[in-house]
């Protein structure tokens, strides 16, 4: 009979009160506002911005994606957190080791 040896991961990760949450760069668009007076061309050349997130993912559903960059150690309590709709990410990347 085999012995099961548990497989490690090769994708970044940190183990909280045993589950473990990976890293990702994630991609996503964001909506780029202005409250002063511009002409037609610098109205024109407005573009949303590209933003880049790196973070470990916390949970996702069909409609969003939850990040946080900072944990406690000790106990499970999270920091630095977002909640990011999936209509606006362009890209979900998991880190390699």
């Amino acid at each position: 009979m085999r012995k099961s040896t548990k497989k490690k991961s090769k994708f970044r990760h940190i183990t909280i009160n045993k589950k473990n949450y990976y890293f990702y760069t994630i991609k996503w668009i964001d909506i780029l506002g202005d409250a002063g007076h511009a002409d037609v061309k610098e109205f024109n050349n407005m573009k949303p911005a590209n933003m880049v997130t790196q973070a470990y993912i916390f949970k996702k559903n069909n409609k969003c994606v939850w990040t946080f960059a900072s944990y406690d150690e000790n106990e499970e309590s999270f920091s630095d957190r977002n909640v990011i709709p999936k209509g606006v990410i362009t890209e979900m990347k998991r880190i390699v080791i």
